[in-house]
Parts: structure tokens; sequence; C-alpha cells
């Protein structure tokens, strides 16, 4: 049976759920994601997990708070002028707490993304949490290996 390594290309389902059991994300009910080893999308700390897998392998883990995704960083909850959002996008955009904003990155070759905290009462600036929804926090991730290569 194939065995994951560091460079191996994956079809896989996965389940992901926070420290209350609750579902992130999973494929479970539609197609399976496939991925490249070290490619970024899974964190570090989960390919770790993967690595020595056999194809076909069910597994879980369970991965204490902070480990997944990193700690919660104050420094990456931000405002953001109202003016820079109108315009990044729809200036009659109306941003309620939680949800989720895609900013373009400074090279423009790239997205990442932020989750409303709050809006100024005056309208002026959004507070932004640019961490992961999962840093920080102890995070169960359920695999099903479907295929390697």
């Amino acid at each position: 049976m194939p065995v994951v390594d560091a460079s191996s290309f994956l079809t896989l389902h996965y389940r992901m759920s926070g420290p209350d059991g609750q579902e992130v994300i999973s494929t479970f009910n539609g197609q399976p994601a496939t991925l490249s080893m070290g490619g970024g999308q899974l964190s570090p700390a989960i390919e770790q997990h993967l690595l020595g897998l056999e194809e076909g392998v069910q597994s879980r883990f369970d991965l204490p708070a902070g480990d997944a995704f990193g700690p919660h960083n104050p420094e990456a909850v931000q405002w953001v002028a109202r003016s820079m959002l109108n315009e990044l996008g729809d200036p009659d955009e109306r941003y309620t707490p939680g949800d989720v904003v895609q900013f373009p990155t400074p090279d423009g070759q790239g997205q990442y993304a932020g989750a409303v905290v709050q809006s100024k009462p005056d309208g002026s600036a959004i507070l932004f949490d640019f961490n992961h929804p999962l840093a920080g926090q102890a995070v169960t991730f359920e695999v099903h290996v479907i295929g390697v290569l």
C-alpha cells in the first residue's frame, strides 16, 4: 500500500471541528479533496499527522489548543478604514459581525481573509480579525486517505 510522505499528492475526505465539536469544514458529503503535501492547503501540524498513513486508512487526530493554526495573535485584529473597503469593493456593502471579507495581498497575486468583529459607531472603520478562525483553539481532524501518489 502507498504511504503518505512529505512529497505525496493525496485524494482524501476530511473533517475539521473546533473545541466545541462544531464542524468547521467537511468533504465527507461531497467531492473528496486533492492536495499536495507541503502545498499550504493544510497546516503543517495537520500534515505531520498524515505522514506515514497508508492509502485507505481512516483516522482521527486531536490537536491541542494552538497546535493546528498557532496561537491567537492580538496584533492580527485591526481596524480597516471604511474608505479603503469602499475602494476595494462595493461602497454600499453592509458589514455585520461574523462576515468574512477577502482582501488582496499587497502584490495583488493572492488573497487573505478577515472576519468582521465590529464597526465604529460613526461607520468610519471596521474591526477585522485576520487570525484563522481556529487559531488558539483545540482542533479535531478526521481523515479518510483515498489515494496516495
